[in-house]
């Protein structure tokens, strides 16, 4: 029995129970950080970032879905502007749907003929580093790294369903244009109409 008006004290924890307890947390903490920060993956696996190889080129990231119509439209105006920049300006495809595999993105990239390099972006990295909201959507990056447009390639489409007989803009030809020379982009946040990327935080 402890004397009435005695303090109670509390048990001391063992440096040993402490370091028990923490390690595990701050392990978690340590892994869900790296987790986050783990970039995007190329189509074997490996962990790719595409700003890094670029060799001195711009960059723009064109996220895409196999399962998106207005992506599967864009298709010849995406493979015409990445040819036309080519020596300039280095072009990816960006996947950012879970549920697509390395597999299907291949037969994606064969059935519309495209050449250029894709990525899968599952935990939305490059999605949360380009603004990206829907698909077809592009960021494009100074060769310093510095995001200076993000959104539609055009304005062929009105709304969901609804194209006009041709684009009377041509937004990401023009911020090209613009990151090339050094100039800030005139419109540089224009959103795109077509599938909302899933998932967005």
């Amino acid at each position: 029995m402890v004397p009435q008006g005695a303090l109670r004290r509390r048990p001391r924890s063992s440096p040993s129970l402490t370091l028990r307890l923490c390690v595990p947390v701050l392990l978690c903490i340590l892994g869900v950080t790296g987790y986050a920060q783990r970039g995007a993956e190329d189509l074997e696996g490996r962990q790719a970032d595409p700003r890094a190889v670029a060799g001195g080129k711009i960059v723009a990231l064109v996220f895409v879905r196999t399962d998106c119509p207005i992506s599967n439209r864009y298709a010849p105006t995406i493979q015409r502007l990445s040819a036309q920049y080519a020596d300039k300006a280095q072009f990816w495809l960006v996947f950012p749907d879970k549920d697509e595999t390395p597999a299907s993105i291949k037969k994606y990239l064969r059935d519309y003929g495209y050449k250029l390099p894709a990525l899968r972006d599952p935990r939305h990295a490059l999605v949360k580093l380009s603004l990206a909201h829907v698909t077809p959507e592009v960021a494009v990056f100074s060769a310093g790294g510095q995001l200076t447009y993000h959104g539609r390639i055009d304005n062929w489409y009105e709304s969901f369903g609804h194209a006009r007989p041709a684009p009377t803009t041509h937004d990401l030809d023009d911020a090209l244009r613009a990151t090339l020379v050094g100039k800030a982009v005139a419109q540089n946040d224009v959103r795109g109409v077509g599938c909302y990327i899933s998932d967005l935080e």
